[in-house]
């Protein structure tokens, strides 16, 4: 592709003209994969500048540089923001096919992964093709991409989105994360609709703080940026947006001050009933997912829908045969006890979680958690202090330890707890084994923080693991098989 395409709508400090004929063969970020004929982009990030890897790439035969920092050069060229001009560079690299396609973007601490899936399977169940990129991949061409990330890199996200336009989607739902906006990496992208479903304690220990972490979040709904504004009205950080909208906006949640909002609410283990007043048109739903929280994030799904032309009965069809999301309060019985996997690694998640399951359950709730390593510290004792003032008994346990030692993070967490309550089962399938083994008296245990992951990240090696893979597996090896030694004359007779 010719540099001039390349370029374009990317602002440059200078850009000699002789270099619009140069043809650029791919777009590279890593000195160490850079070809003869590719652009780099030097990009600075916190272990590694690429501004200092820029005479290796031109000796590699990079053909042209990009770079925001003041380096002179033959085919150095200067811009105001390289992240920026990565992801726009990318957009043209791949034909601006985000141009052609209707995206929905959800961010917020919780709920984007289910308001996604929810928004894909309604729209699908109304005729429309429809791509999903998020935290559980990128799925398109029949198959699931895993990206890494819950929004991905601006070259892969834009090569998928040439993969979707040209498999024929018409509209693409996306997790839009903190990162990824105040990175860049969203720049050039058109939306449709931008949801915010919350902001609470997450990502601290690169945000600093709350208002940081806030500020990136509200990038999504700069004027330009996105034609509508979905926005949950119950939250402290999204009612500050609301009151500063750049773009037209409305509210949704549970109150009756919302735009969009839901009534005669009806909860149990098997999902929930409401009536959703959309801007005075009342419609009442059925639904597998569980909890308020869960109605705020249907609501959410319904808003968007609604706002796209999608008829409220055939939503409402949709949405009492939508699938519960992989990991996201995910209901397993066995016998009289309530087993619940889900997602849940920040504080108002796994509080949201809990109190939903409280609400429920007629017996005691076990809580079983632990928080992620080389992550926010911040959290873990506020998410101690959470878990032992709703749950009657908590298992601390590992999540991902990553390269810290799973036993300091479980003490950082029972540091905001009084320990009456608490049991330190540090190997995580362990842990859930033995309640497994200890309850079956109608009680519900809350198994919080991996969902559907697929793998324990410890000392930088991805160990296969899963907790639903646990859970059936304790369950095969403790079921009583029947042998014929086991069944008497008289049984077998009144059998045949």
């Amino acid at each position: 592709m010719l540099f001039s395409d390349v370029i374009k709508d990317v602002e440059l400090r200078n850009c000699p003209k002789n270099l619009n004929n140069i043809d650029v063969s791919d777009i590279k970020i890593d000195s160490r994969n850079v070809n003869p004929g590719d652009m780099f982009i030097a990009l600075k990030g916190e272990n590694f500048d690429g501004n200092n890897a820029i005479n290796e790439v031109i000796n590699k035969g990079a053909s042209i540089v990009l770079t925001d920092q003041n380096i002179q050069g033959t085919n150095i060229i200067n811009v105001d923001n390289a992240r920026s001009a990565y992801a726009k560079v990318c957009k043209n690299f791949f034909g601006r096919a985000c141009d052609d396609l209707k995206i929905i973007a959800v961010t917020g601490t919780n709920g984007k992964t289910t308001i996604c899936n929810t928004i894909k399977e309604l729209l699908q169940f109304s005729g429309a093709k429809v791509g999903i990129i998020g935290t559980l991949g990128a799925s398109y061409k029949n198959s699931v991409l895993d990206t890494g990330f819950t929004t991905p890199d601006p070259y892969l996200l834009h090569k998928i989105f040439a993969d979707m336009k040209s498999q024929g989607d018409e509209f693409v739902v996306m997790e839009a994360s903190a990162h990824a906006l105040e990175l860049n990496k969203l720049d050039g992208i058109k939306f449709e609709i931008g949801v915010l479903t919350n902001i609470t304690e997450d990502h601290l220990d690169y945000f600093k703080t709350m208002d940081n972490y806030a500020k990136a979040k509200y990038k999504l709904f700069d004027k330009g940026r996105v034609k509508l504004g979905i926005v949950c009205g119950d939250d402290d950080y999204c009612e500050r947006l609301l009151v500063n909208q750049k773009v037209p906006t409305i509210s949704y949640g549970i109150g009756i001050e919302n735009d969009v909002y839901a009534s005669d609410i009806e909860k149990s283990f098997n999902g929930s009933s409401f009536c959703c007043d959309f801007m005075g048109e009342k419609t009442h739903f059925k639904t597998c997912l569980v909890g308020e929280y869960n109605i705020k994030n249907a609501i959410a799904s319904i808003a968007v829908c609604r706002s796209l032309g999608v008829p409220a009965d055939l939503i409402k069809l949709g949405m009492s045969c939508i699938s519960p999301v992989e990991g996201r309060f995910n209901v397993i019985k066995m016998g009289s006890l309530n087993i619940v996997v889900d997602y849940a690694h920040t504080p108002d998640g796994l509080e949201n979680v809990l109190e939903t399951a409280k609400d429920l359950t007629k017996g005691k709730l076990i809580a079983i958690f632990g928080c992620g390593g080389n992550r926010d510290k911040l959290k873990r004792p506020i998410m101690g202090k959470i878990a032992e003032g709703i749950a009657d008994e908590v298992i601390l346990t590992s999540d991902n330890p990553r390269f810290e030692d799973p036993f300091e993070i479980i003490k950082e967490i029972s540091s905001g707890m009084k320990k009456h309550s608490v049991k330190i089962i540090e190997n995580r399938k362990d842990a859930i084994e033995y309640a497994l083994n200890h309850y079956n008296n109608g009680e519900t245990i809350v198994i919080a923080g991996k969902g559907a992951e697929k793998y324990q990240d410890i000392k930088g090696v991805k160990y296969p693991y899963n907790d639903f893979d646990v859970i059936y597996g304790y369950y095969r090896n403790h079921f009583k098989k029947i042998d014929k030694d086991d069944v008497n004359d008289e049984d077998e007779s009144e059998n045949e």
